[in-house]
């Protein structure tokens, strides 16, 4: 277990609780709907997206929630880096080779992607190999039929995306996504960056 995971290792601090504070105010801002899925962005890369997205699903976790964190960066994925799990089989394995059905269901079966971790309730999918085409990957129906898989067998599923300026995958995973979370870094994010990102 990695430094990275503070929500993990001192849930005391500071820096844990303005976590725990983020994951009230994203149940708060989705009070009305069910909130399933949250896609994780930013406008590059260095401002900190999936330290927040692994700390993010820590904390959902601790609340007693069952979480599935997704590694969706496929070309520069570290999710398992920071919970030191094995980097593939992933994600870009499962979507390259599952197909789907006439009744619309998975062939493969997800589960054989999905590596435990030390934080009680939370769950990893790692990026897998990288794959000559991210992007379509992600936009294909199997991804949309992944997310509803999962979200039939757990509370909350966070995906951990690519930045956003630079190639499109965030922008695909955003339409599929319940709602999207961009992470800006302190005097570093651009703020003409961050309207395009928006936008």
């Amino acid at each position: 277990m990695k430094k990275d995971l503070i929500a993990h290792t001192e849930p005391k601090s500071y820096v844990s609780e303005l976590f725990r504070t983020l994951r009230t105010n994203i149940q708060f801002m989705n009070v009305n709907k069910r909130l399933k899925s949250i896609l994780i962005t930013s406008t590059l890369p260095g401002e900190g997206k999936s330290w927040v997205a692994s700390n993010l699903a820590v904390t959902f976790a601790q609340a007693g929630k069952q979480v599935i964190l997704i590694d969706a960066d496929m070309r520069k994925g570290r999710q398992y880096a920071i919970f030191g799990l094995s980097p593939k089989p992933g994600l870009s394995n499962f979507l390259s080779q599952v197909e789907i059905d006439k009744n619309g269901r998975l062939s493969e079966d997800v589960r054989n992607y999905i590596q435990s971790t030390e934080v009680e309730n939370l769950y990893v999918i790692t990026a897998g190999n990288v794959p000559p085409n991210p992007s379509e990957l992600l936009v294909s129906a199997q991804m949309i039929g992944l997310l509803d898989a999962l979200k039939s067998s757990c509370d909350m599923i966070i995906i951990d995306g690519t930045p956003s300026e630079l190639v499109t995958d965030s922008v695909i995973l955003s339409r599929i996504a319940d709602s999207t979370v961009i992470v800006t870094a302190h005097k570093i994010t651009k703020k003409d960056a961050l309207e395009r990102v928006v936008k």
